[in-house]
């Protein structure tokens, strides 16, 4: 797991511009669901083509938040990626031609096959029958043409988003900045995100409060979820 908190210096700057650290002190958990973006093989299993090793690292926190938002009312939606393809070739040529090494491109492109292995939501998760799963098949899953997400969101009056998963900069980073612009309220769970270093994971919690949601661990989630405004 990431053992690193927003710098001091960026919680200065966002008190200075809105006078207070966190956006909402409740969330109504019927109209909330958690996201919890590519916690699949092909992103946590150890040896995998596009391996995240400290996915591995927050199944317990996912597993908890979404256990007890799930008691309160809140829903769970599981997204995965998947790309058609065929051998070397996929519907995502602009990726796979100038991202993926060669060496590599099969390999991910036969992981990512739609309902393949490297679908499967990773197995240490805790996947209930009243959740939805979801597949994208880009970064993020809001884009026109993506997923189903966002019409999935409309229509059970879902406001709020909470993101987990991995990468927390690259799929959450993307699918949470399309959220607020769409006008959701949304959380970026950090202690239920994963990404490749420290780094790259504290970038994206750090733009994100400035610009585009709020940032909070899962106990600080549940604790709004809790306090359901009247």
């Amino acid at each position: 797991m990431h053992d690193v908190e927003i710098r001091p210096e960026i919680i200065n700057r966002v008190m200075a511009r809105r006078n207070k650290l966190h956006l909402w002190d409740a969330l109504d958990p019927e109209k909330t669901a958690l996201v919890v973006i590519d916690m699949q093989s092909t992103f946590v299993a150890e040896g995998s083509p596009a391996e995240v090793p400290k996915s591995r690292d927050i199944c317990d926190n996912i597993n908890q938040l979404a256990t007890e938002a799930r008691d309160l009312g809140a829903y769970v939606i599981w997204v995965t990626h998947a790309n058609t393809g065929n051998g070397s070739e996929s519907d995502w040529a602009g990726f796979f031609d100038n991202f993926v090494a060669d060496n590599v491109r099969k390999q991910t492109i036969a992981s990512l096959k739609p309902n393949g292995e490297g679908q499967r939501v990773w197995h240490a998760l805790a996947v209930n029958d009243k959740d939805l799963t979801i597949q994208k098949n880009r970064y993020s899953a809001l884009i026109p043409g993506s997923s189903s997400l966002e019409r999935v969101l409309r229509g059970y009056g879902i406001e709020n988003v909470l993101v987990a998963g991995t990468k927390t900069n690259v799929c959450c980073e993307a699918t949470g900045r399309d959220a607020m612009m769409l006008d959701f309220k949304v959380v970026m769970v950090s202690d239920c995100l994963a990404a490749l270093s420290d780094e790259e994971h504290r970038a994206t919690l750090e733009t994100f409060i400035q610009q585009f949601g709020d940032v909070m661990d899962h106990h600080e989630v549940l604790t709004l979820l809790r306090n359901k405004p009247n």
